[in-house]
């Protein structure tokens, strides 16, 4: 079992990563707590549901079903299980526990963010990118057309309890997705984290439970330091967002319906290292081992029929921007990257474009 501590101003958790974590959530919840309400997917429900019963023994606890999907990630679905848990007498002492991917613990961490102005939240994420990513941290919120989170809160939960054995239920292309915020992981603090993905990419992509075990407690680890020495994103914390300026551009483009979020972030990480090479930020041998590194754990859907011109006006609207001035996260080497704005517009542009050519059809 690994433990990783995150401590903020305001509260200290536990992010837990064990094979049979899910059964410690009767565990994490305080004795004196009321209801429970676990937030979950029908498909996930069904898959964990069992263990899930298990854990909460004899608690009272009801079960909050969400749609699931990005397209579903929008205020409209969190008034829906607000209501449902006032129905249900949900009080100041309810608990949410948030059972699910990333859009799962995001919206269900929002919810109960401002439930009665904040309830307790405990995490257990399903998916990989949830695991190592969405789940750590206190980042919540919801979609807007205009961009992804543009309405969320910083609410940090009672634990996060990562259970990598669940990770045999999801489809390959859901456990590729989660890898590539662990490539980022590696990119942005953990030059040896990068070069085991580099050596053992086929035990990665087989899912050896030790190799496994070992990329998602130092991804936790990685992100747990992070977030414990800046909570609300105001200094490096914001390296976290790798790929994301560029990806979450891409994804509103798409209307959240051609990629994945870490398939996203993955096309946002490639124009993020052709970036760094228009402006040297780094070797041009360090770029090129982060292209060939997101080769090798892909591919992506193709890009087919989105224009560059398109993804470069949505990133004003990304949640980072300050005055109108985009942020980018830009590799300085393996393991290290800088926080940069006031870029030309031509080079971001040109940057697009060569991450679009990789990847639209052959």
């Amino acid at each position: 079992m690994a433990r990783f501590q995150v401590t903020t101003p305001l509260h200290s958790y536990t992010a837990v990563v064990e094979r049979g974590a899910i059964s410690r959530i009767g565990e994490a919840i305080p004795a004196r707590s009321g209801k429970v309400f676990v937030v979950t997917t029908a498909d996930v429900w069904q898959l964990c549901g069992e263990a899930v019963r298990r854990s909460l023994g004899a608690r009272s606890f009801d079960v909050l079903f969400f749609a699931g999907g990005e397209d579903n990630k929008r205020m409209a679905h969190i008034e829906m299980l607000a209501e449902q848990m006032a129905e249900s007498g949900a009080d100041r002492s309810s608990v949410v526990v948030a059972v699910g991917g990333g859009i799962v613990t995001d919206m269900a961490g929002f919810l109960a963010a401002i439930f009665m102005r904040g309830i307790p939240v405990v995490q257990v994420p399903t998916t990989l990118l949830a695991q190592v990513d969405a789940a750590v941290g206190g980042k919540t919120g919801t979609n807007l057309v205009a961009g992804k989170n543009l309405i969320g809160s910083f609410h940090q939960p009672l634990e996060v309890l990562i259970d990598p054995a669940v990770l045999g239920t999801l489809p390959e292309r859901e456990y590729r997705a989660g890898l590539y915020e662990i490539i980022k992981t590696g990119v942005i603090a953990s030059e040896p984290l990068f070069r085991l993905l580099a050596e053992r990419r086929a035990e990665v992509l087989a899912q050896k439970p030790d190799v496994v075990d070992h990329i998602i407690a130092e991804s936790v680890g990685v992100k747990a330091e992070v977030v414990s020495g800046d909570e609300k994103e105001s200094g490096r914390r914001r390296i976290l967002n790798f790929g994301h300026t560029f990806g979450h551009a891409l994804e509103s483009e798409t209307k959240y319906t051609r990629f994945l979020h870490g398939e996203a972030v993955s096309w946002g990480m490639r124009a993020a290292t052709y970036l760094a090479m228009e402006l040297a930020t780094a070797a041009e041998a360090d770029c090129r081992a982060i292209l060939q590194m997101l080769d090798d754990y892909g591919p992506i859907p193709n890009v087919d029929g989105i224009a560059a011109a398109a993804l470069e006006a949505r990133l004003v609207k990304d949640k980072k921007t300050i005055q109108n001035r985009v942020h980018f996260v830009l590799p300085t080497r393996i393991g290290e990257v800088v926080v940069q704005s006031g870029i030309a517009e031509a080079a971001v542009l040109r940057a697009i474009e060569k991450a679009l050519a990789d990847c639209r059809s052959k």
